[in-house]
């Protein structure tokens, strides 16, 4: 239970809480340790900002939110595993899909250079742009549409987040990741657990598979539209 005014407090005892679970299990990759930009970032982040008001004394616990229209805020542990899987360096250019609440979106504009973001239910894109811009994030541009085409004119990423689960690995997706570039996504059936998935696209072209862990996302939904900026 998150007091009010005590929320930093709690977001700290959250990250040494990730931090904890790191070390025990790793996130798949061989890495049992956070990288201490994530924490950083996760650190700077008020994620009680971005879930709904009844949510708030839960903000700071390890565990998925629902945010409405059937979307979640993700599990802090798979922010954090996700975010540092990307590898992201302080120029990089990310791609996520799925903007949701906008927190992963926060947290990858405290690491990189600029994040796009494309979130196909509307309300959920007007407000998490509203939460963004309101606590200052000049380096988020914003599509409301289909993710799974990706953001062509935008391309090439340096990396690529998808927080939703695909059935497969949208070939778009992998066209627009840069060489040397990583995605992370979910993936598998559209209910119960799927596989956490790393992309690597060589400096060569190309492309490495790696299964990581066991998750359990929202399906990734809509065709192949391309969306519309906003």
């Amino acid at each position: 239970m998150v007091v009010q005014g005590d929320q930093h407090a709690a977001r700290a005892r959250l990250i040494e809480q990730v931090a904890r679970e790191f070390e025990t299990y790793g996130i798949g990759d061989g890495t049992r340790q956070l990288d201490p930009r994530v924490r950083a970032a996760m650190l700077e982040v008020p994620r009680e900002r971005f879930v709904p008001d009844d949510g708030t004394p839960a903000a700071y616990d390890n565990r998925p939110l629902p945010i409405g229209h059937q979307q979640t805020i993700s599990q802090p542990l798979i922010v954090a595993a996700m975010t540092q899987l990307l590898h992201l360096d302080p120029d990089a250019r990310v791609l996520e899909v799925g903007t949701g609440s906008g927190y992963q979106a926060a947290i990858l504009a405290e690491l990189a250079a600029q994040v796009c973001t494309i979130e196909i239910v509307a309300p959920l894109a007007a407000h998490a742009r509203t939460i963004l811009e309101g606590l200052g994030y000049d380096n988020i541009a914003f599509r409301c549409g289909d993710g799974a085409a990706g953001w062509p004119e935008q391309a090439p990423f340096d990396g690529i987040i998808v927080t939703a689960a695909a059935p497969e690995v949208p070939a778009a997706l992998v066209a627009q990741l840069k060489p040397g570039g990583r995605m992370v996504i979910p993936v598998g059936a559209m209910s119960g657990y799927q596989e956490l998935m790393l992309i690597e696209k060589k400096r060569d072209g190309r492309v490495k598979q790696q299964r990581l862990f066991s998750v359990a996302f929202v399906p990734l939904t809509g065709g192949h539209g391309a969306g519309t900026p906003t």
